[in-house]
């Protein structure tokens, strides 16, 4: 037995032998666990404004310095955002659940957004002192693209750096 998400779908997969009312309990069962995981993935507002600093000291050298970092559901087509001028950064709630990895990587984009604005090379370099930033690059990609090939598309074009953030 195992559940997971498939984009905005949750599949359970239970033995075929299991008569309504197991499968009912063991689906409800695999359900409270994996929202209990993605809970534990999830960290709230706060952790995840200590988890930025931490990264900025790491990998930035403290140079950017957040005011406020949140999750929010609005962003359907970012992973996350950032306002220089107030140091707010946004994270799309799409990413909770995705590995620690990826949520760090977009992390690290946006607090270089607090230091550098435009998607410029000494941006990009910047974000590369993330250790998995190409991994990263490349989960987001996929997932973004994810949609477009189950619709039957034929060619995936290839991102520009910029777009990255957004599928």
């Amino acid at each position: 037995m195992s559940a997971y998400r498939d984009g905005d779908k949750t599949v359970v997969l239970v033995p075929a032998t299991f008569s309504r009312a197991e499968e009912k309990r063991w689906v409800d069962r695999m359900l409270e666990r994996l929202e209990a995981r993605e809970e534990r993935r999830r960290p709230d507002d706060d952790a995840l404004h200590a988890r930025a600093v931490d990264l900025a000291e790491r990998y930035l050298a403290g140079l950017a310095r957040p005011e406020t970092v949140r999750w929010v559901d609005n962003q359907q087509t970012r992973w996350g955002s950032c306002t220089p001028e107030n140091g707010s950064i946004r994270l799309s709630r799409r990413l909770s659940g995705m590995p620690s990895w990826v949520v760090d990587y977009v992390l690290i984009h946006e607090l270089v957004h607090l230091i550098i604005p435009h998607h410029g090379p000494e941006f990009w370099d910047m974000v590369r002192r993330y250790p998995k930033a190409e991994r990263a690059r490349g989960y987001l990609e996929g997932v973004s693209a994810a949609p477009r090939l189950e619709a039957g598309a034929v060619e995936v074009e290839e991102s520009e750096e910029d777009d990255v953030i957004e599928d």
